[in-house]
């Protein structure tokens, strides 16, 4: 058995004295698994690196085995995010939780090329990937099965004024009908309340409408944990949060103590 594809290294693990195995996200076989021999030595070392863009081969002789992996560099994605701490968190939030929530050996396509694209504005778009980032974690939540319906309130199924988003059903819901239990309710930034990337929403977001996108995702990720891998932890999105908070902090001239700090 083999196949060859391109993909994303999500996960590196040092396996024996000489090799590593990888999981990568490919666009065809979806999340796989490999041994790559020698992965350790000073060659592979900086091309397996997690979030780089590779070209796989992987072998096996029977479907259902590990196999191995030989690697080629298609993109150094990684290396151009050492400069900038807070977007490496989010690319780190990304890998971890596509290497957590992804079936093995299925195919993703159009979330393989969103994630391309949520890699490029992690690299180039510093003031608006933590809004690519919400969006993208609500594409992946619809891969996974916990797609949200903010296209129209939940009680009255009007497509105007949705604030609010129910946290048993995760549809949306207006002023209007929202308000007896506005305290029940989870808040929808104005930005996901398109279908696709609004420019023009991007640009009046605030910092807290970027919080609160990842908030909002973070809430529906973490039913999906619970109930499907309860014995997993999100650090890596903990940690990217963090960054986040403290960046548009320091921004904003607020003082973070260490109580506050996440």
């Amino acid at each position: 058995m083999q196949w060859k594809d391109s993909g994303l290294i999500l996960s590196v693990r040092k396996h024996g004295e000489n090799s590593v195995i990888i999981h990568a996200f490919t666009r065809e076989q979806g999340r796989s698994a490999g041994l790559v021999r020698g992965g350790v030595g000073r060659r592979l070392r900086g091309i397996l690196q997690p979030g780089n863009e590779v070209d796989l081969a992987w072998r096996s002789r029977l479907s259902e085995q590990l196999g191995a992996f030989t690697v080629e560099l298609r993109k150094s994605r990684a290396s151009a995010l050492f400069d900038a701490p807070d977007a490496l968190a989010g690319a780190s939030s990304a890998l971890a939780l596509l290497d957590i929530v992804l079936p093995e050996r299925e195919a993703h396509g159009a979330l393989f090329d969103a994630t391309l694209l949520l890699f490029d504005a992690l690299a180039d778009q510093p003031e608006i990937w933590p809004l690519l980032l919400a969006r993208w974690e609500l594409g992946l939540l619809s891969e996974i099965g916990y797609g949200l319906d903010l296209t129209h309130c939940a009680a009255t199924g009007v497509t105007q004024d949705l604030i609010y988003v129910s946290p048993k059903s995760g549809r949306a819901v207006s002023a209007a009908a929202g308000q007896p239990y506005h305290d029940k309710l989870l808040l929808l930034p104005a930005f996901l309340r398109t279908r696709s990337f609004d420019p023009e929403a991007a640009e009046e977001a605030t910092t807290a409408d970027m919080l609160g996108g990842l908030e909002l995702t973070g809430y529906f990720i973490g039913k999906f944990m619970g109930e499907h891998h309860p014995k997993m932890h999100l650090s890596a999105r903990e940690r990217m949060l963090g960054a986040l908070r403290r960046r548009y902090a320091s921004q904003s001239g607020v003082n973070l103590s260490e109580n506050d700090a996440p």
